[in-house]
């Protein structure tokens, strides 16, 4: 399974939908809260060019958000990606 990583932040209510739906796939996840250190979120924004959380990357490939996961595990497209070695 390749490395995930979603960024958070408190009170986020599609961050804990994004997690809940990587725990139900059986994902282990690193997760990295964008409020717990100052400069954080401005250099996600400059990495995704995105201003809302969640942002999620699955090995080195940038998901996007909370829909953009759905989406992909709602084609059917999730699993694989979810399977890819590293």
């Amino acid at each position: 399974m390749p490395e995930i990583v979603v960024y958070t932040g408190r009170l986020c209510p599609y961050c804990t939908m994004a997690k809940r739906l990587l725990e139900r796939k059986g994902a282990s996840y690193t997760e990295i809260d964008v409020d717990s250190r100052p400069g954080l979120r401005q250099e996600l924004m400059e990495k995704t060019q995105r201003r809302t959380i969640p942002q999620i990357f699955i090995g080195e490939r940038h998901i996007g958000g909370f829909d953009d996961l759905q989406a992909l595990d709602m084609r059917n497209a999730l699993d694989p990606l979810l399977r890819e070695q590293p």
